[in-house]
């Protein structure tokens, strides 16, 4: 059975009382730390890991959640990966009420009306930088106001203020650096389909931390977090956003 409207309807209704059932605890856990194992969630919500499979069993089922093979960065540890589990479009529609059709209209009229081709992508990137710079402005003050290096998490903070469910980590594996993760992405739907978003958003990051960045991974292409590479040590006076560009919304080859 599908997690049709009902029960959408019903997961945001004690959402917003706060009566959250464990059930909706678990799929909330998933969608505010990004896949996680029954360890992680049995850990972080105080329940048995047999209570926690016995819960992803149901969501699993109401297509709430998927399990999935543990993405790997950096060397892989012998052993075999261990399943996580992550919100489906299902569920992660049930805790967020968008309006992507809507906005995906809007982004093709925008194309359309600049002649479409490479010229309407020019004009919907112009549109994405535009939305970013307005978006832009509070996260700058959070960072400009943090020390050089609590900068990421100053700026994981701000966009979770903005319902990205962001963290801030060392990276792992053998390069010197930070993970910038965002759990949640409000327009992913619509950055499916116009990856501009990405660009212009990863663009911002750079500038913001004064040096390059690489997105690693994305939720609009299937990724269960988006993830950003922060090199440490490198220059925070001068932005470098080409290698932004070129990977920003789109999963490494």
């Amino acid at each position: 059975m599908k997690y049709g409207e009902r029960q959408i309807d019903t997961l945001q209704g004690e959402l917003g009382t706060g009566e959250r059932s464990t059930r909706n605890r678990v799929a909330r856990s998933i969608l505010d730390h990004g896949p996680s194992t029954v360890a992680d969630l049995a850990q972080r919500l105080g329940l048995t890991q047999a209570a926690v499979r016995r819960h992803l069993d149901t969501l699993v089922t109401d297509d709430v959640v998927e399990p999935r093979e543990q993405r790997v960065y950096g060397a892989r540890t012998r052993g075999r990966p261990a399943k996580v589990f992550a919100l489906t479009d299902c569920g992660r529609d049930a805790f967020d009420q968008s309006y992507d059709t809507l906005a995906a209209d809007a982004m093709r009229w925008i194309a359309q009306s600049a002649g479409g081709g490479e010229q309407g992508e020019v004009a919907v990137a112009a549109f994405a930088r535009s939305r970013m710079e307005t978006q832009a402005q509070a996260y700058k003050e959070a960072v400009e106001a943090a020390a050089p290096q609590e900068r990421t998490e100053a700026l994981a903070r701000a966009l979770t203020t903005d319902g990205y469910a962001a963290t801030a980590k060392s990276a792992p594996g053998p390069h010197s650096g930070e993970q910038l993760c965002q759990h949640h992405c409000p327009v992913a739907h619509v950055a499916e389909q116009f990856p501009q978003l990405c660009e212009a958003e990863t663009e911002v990051f750079s500038r913001l931390l004064g040096t390059h960045v690489q997105r690693l991974a994305t939720i609009a292409h299937g990724d269960g977090v988006c993830t950003t590479f922060i090199p440490r040590g490198a220059s925070t006076t001068q932005t470098d956003t080409s290698v932004s560009a070129s990977t920003a919304g789109r999963n490494p080859a």
